[in-house]
């Protein structure tokens, strides 16, 4: 699908991709990895031409159509629903000529939209927008009521729903929550064509991607398989390294002695000239060195307080209007691991807020010792950083009573070498800023430590130094992050925040993993999930007695309705059928359910393709007759 060659591009003093080759099999799934700056939304940029190459070729099918989310959808007037159709160009242009069609191109028009499922366009987009988070009450609502954030998404869902052959995503999960994201991964393993992701996911690059694409010093190389399978090989291909080179070391050293014995002989002048131009075509070697991440420091309390660090009663918190949580009855131990789990907007925030001390109850009763040191880390605070500020600025305020060189040692534990403590903050990277902030809150080993999504602008390496981290952290954690692998691995108990509280959640993250899934489907199912599109016109306007009307396109449509519509009757014939055994409920009351929800769907469909056969067959007979 993607052929690039001998691909060269040297950009910001640095050489960015040195003779980089590799080739994408088609409808393949591929994750980009590397570490952070290596250049991995650069090679999208050369991809989409936004750069201009330095040399070499990247190479895509005639006509192959390519999508990207580079960024938010802008603030139009343009109703949320109306605005994701609109990205598949095709179906937009071919409904906008309906109403300027030649008599005899409308049968080609009609047949096309048929092809394209272009009446089911709709229900497409309404289940893309709730696996992503809108409610049905936002499908009207217009583009420019949502915020950034959300607008993002917007984007993500007009890629998606467009399909484009080449689909480039970059970090799609940052700004999602742990809800999106697991629907994102769903959505992904059944993409139809071929799909590139930059991501520090662990589980998405596992459980999506068929293919991972490895950049390192200007080199692109092409593994099968997902993450952990990716890191199997590579961990052999390295072990094999080494032991290449000390193979070769050792033959090298073996002709060296010989020439170094014999070289002066006259006798053995030709064996040791011979060995001379023999180690002289021995191939290069170097030792293999691994790359390593600095390590998070996250100290731990010195003294342990007496539980609970903190409890909460009857407790509402809002902001002055009516409660965002109302009616919590939850404790927390300093032994406790605690996932945070909701959709955007249910009160997470909130609650870590009322939790670190930045809000207050407004009904009920929150206990805390007045001992409780909380570290808070938020993705705002990266936000809010002034880019003018340097490491050592911000170190200097956190410890004015030390040294320079303490305060350089401590940033140095904090993997910012010397070259990096007098960077202002507009040049570190995201990466890099996220690190020093996660270990400023920590510094003071506090007995609770919040963090709210602390992975965003984490490489996969930093993230698994920030499990071992916290592992070793022997205060409490509440964690709310869309990082599945680092929650599966950090909380040992789950809250869930839904519908104006947080209550304890009765199962692990493969259940919540279901639960969300489910959720998804049943909300792209339910009829008020999808606002009804304006009606298409079925039949054309009578042509002009002297038109030559083609019909073979409209028969055509009106065959493909009927059979579809056969089908639809079928299906729907197999659920009653299903829905008249007893037997098939005498192990598994909850089939019932779920069968009564599938006739609903079914019934849906019949109604649909019973519509459209009318239309199909109104059409034909308007052209037949005019002929």
């Amino acid at each position: 699908m993607l052929q690039i060659k001998d691909l060269t591009f040297d950009a910001w003093g640095r050489r960015f991709f040195d003779q980089a080759t590799v080739s994408l099999p088609k409808d393949a799934k591929v994750g980009l990895v590397g570490r952070n700056g290596v250049g991995k939304s650069t090679l999208f940029k050369l991809i989409l031409n936004q750069l201009a190459l330095g040399s070499g070729e990247i190479g895509l099918p005639k006509a192959a159509r390519i999508g990207s989310v580079d960024q938010e959808h802008p603030a139009t007037p343009v109703p949320l629903l109306d605005t994701v159709l609109a990205a598949d160009i095709e179906r937009d242009s071919l409904l906008a000529s309906l109403d300027t069609a030649e008599p005899e191109d409308l049968g080609d028009v009609y047949a096309r939209l048929s092809e394209i499922d272009a009446d089911r366009a709709p229900s497409r987009a309404a289940e893309i927008l709730a696996g992503l988070g809108f409610s049905n009450a936002d499908l009207a609502r217009p583009m420019a009521e949502f915020s950034g954030g959300w607008r993002m998404r917007v984007a993500l869902a007009a890629s998606l729903f467009a399909a484009p052959d080449l689909l480039l995503l970059d970090e799609p999960t940052n700004y999602l929550d742990l809800e999106g994201a697991l629907w994102l991964e769903a959505r992904l393993q059944k993409y139809p064509h071929t799909a590139m992701v930059i991501s520090h996911d662990r589980e998405l690059l596992d459980n999506s991607m068929d293919h991972i694409l490895h950049l390192k010093d200007g080199k692109l190389d092409l593994y099968t398989g997902g993450y952990d399978s990716f890191e199997r090989q590579v961990t052999e291909k390295l072990r094999l390294q080494e032991a290449m080179r000390t193979k070769i070391e050792a033959k090298r050293a073996h002709m060296q002695s010989f020439v170094d014995r014999f070289g002066a002989k006259a006798s053995k002048a030709t064996q040791a000239q011979s060995r001379l131009k023999m180690i002289a075509k021995l191939p290069p070697v170097s030792n293999v060195i691994e790359e390593r991440v600095a390590p998070f420091t996250l100290p731990s309390p010195e003294r342990p307080l007496p539980p609970p660090l903190l409890r909460l009663e009857g407790a509402s918190v809002g902001y002055g209007g009516p409660p965002i949580l109302r009616g919590m009855n939850l404790r927390l131990d300093i032994d406790d691991r605690i996932g945070l789990l909701g959709v955007n907007g249910a009160g997470k925030s909130t609650f870590a807020k009322l939790v670190a001390g930045a809000l207050g109850v407004e009904h009920g009763t929150l206990l805390r010792s007045s001992r409780l040191k909380v570290g808070w880390f938020h993705q705002h605070q990266i936000e809010a950083m002034d880019p003018t500020d340097t490491p050592l600025e911000i170190i200097r305020r956190a410890m004015p009573q030390a040294g320079e060189s303490q305060r350089r040692s401590k940033l140095a534990q904090f993997g910012l070498g010397h070259e990096k403590v007098e960077t202002t903050v507009a040049n570190l990277s995201g990466g890099e800023r996220a690190r020093l902030l996660l270990n400023m809150v920590a510094m003071e080993a506090p007995h609770l430590l919040i963090l709210d999504e602390p992975t965003n602008h984490l490489d996969i390496d930093s993230r698994r130094a920030l499990l071992d981290a916290l592992n070793e952290y022997e205060g409490a954690v509440i964690l709310i992050t869309h990082d599945r692998s680092l929650m599966e691995l950090v909380a040992d108990r789950l809250w869930l925040a839904a519908d104006g509280g947080i209550e304890p959640f009765d199962g692990d993250m493969e259940d919540y993993a279901r639960f969300v899934l489910d959720r998804a489907r049943m909300a792209a199912r339910a009829p008020s999930q999808i606002a009804e599109p304006e009606p298409v016109k079925t039949a054309p306007p009578p042509p002009s007695p002297r038109a030559k009307v083609p019909t073979g396109t409209a028969r055509r449509r009106a065959e493909a309705a009927e059979a579809a519509l056969g089908r639809a009757t079928a299906a729907l014939a197999d659920i009653d059928k299903a829905l008249t055994d007893p037997a098939n409920f005498a192990k598994d009351p909850a089939k019932a359910a779920e069968l009564g929800r599938r006739r609903d769907a079914a019934q849906t469909a019949v109604d649909a393709a019973e519509q459209e056969w009318l239309a199909a067959q109104e059409a034909y007979e308007a052209l037949t007759g005019a002929g």
